[in-house]
């Protein structure tokens, strides 16, 4: 049986996303220094292929000295003095990473923002993109391109919450966890942008609840 989000419509996600309550930026690391974040947008594809939704990620490319080198992410990065809004953002890192044409994105709406450990501020953007797509990764950005269905990521028990990088670390936090999706894990930011956008449709899959009154990713 099909699972239930695959029947939502590209409109009926939109309007899910506009009528779900605002809700104040989190932080990966709460109480953390209180400087300025950098602003930051990430585009979350979403698309259908064989009557199932499907979210579209990358693996960034190894490079010594970035902190998220080889991590699993959406396509993005910070805000440019070009860029309109965080829109404008997703949509020029998409093509810059993965040659993503703009004109092939609906944009269906915006989730809360996320201020990261490394201080930047993002501004998760979900669309709508036509498939199949003749998509292209940067090299020197990203190492591979691919997709996990939304139905499995809402499934009972896909995920675990962990203290990382260690207990007693001085950015230790709490730190969601997929299961491994054909040789990908999702974990971090990523994963918890995720889960809201799992909950704003509708669909938050069950795990391991968090700490009592504590932030969680």
């Amino acid at each position: 049986m099909m699972a239930a989000i695959n029947h939502l419509d590209a409109d009926l996600i939109a309007e899910r996303l506009r009528t779900r309550p605002a809700s104040a930026p989190a932080d990966e690391l709460p109480g953390q220094a209180a400087a300025a974040p950098r602003a930051a947008a990430v585009l979350l594809p979403l698309f259908r292929l064989e009557e199932r939704w499907r979210l579209l990620l990358i693996r960034r490319a190894e490079h010594p000295r970035d902190q998220h080198s080889g991590q699993v992410g959406f396509p993005g990065g910070r805000v440019e003095s070009s860029d309109t809004n965080a829109d404008a953002t997703a949509l020029r890192e998409a093509g810059e990473e993965i040659a993503l044409p703009a004109e092939q994105v609906r944009i269906l709406g915006r989730l809360r923002g996320l201020r990261t450990v490394s201080n930047f501020l993002v501004q998760p953007v979900v669309g709508h993109i036509h498939w199949p797509q003749s998509l292209c990764a940067d090299p020197q950005e990203v190492a591979h391109i691919f997709s996990i269905p939304l139905d499995w990521l809402c499934a009972p028990q896909r995920y675990r919450v962990e203290v990382w990088p260690a207990p007693g670390h001085p950015q230790a936090r709490q730190v969601i966890f997929f299961d491994e999706h054909e040789g990908e894990r999702l974990w971090g930011v990523s994963a918890r942008i995720t889960l809201d956008l799992l909950d704003a449709l509708g669909y938050p899959p069950i795990g391991v609840d968090p700490l009592p009154g504590r932030d969680w990713w």
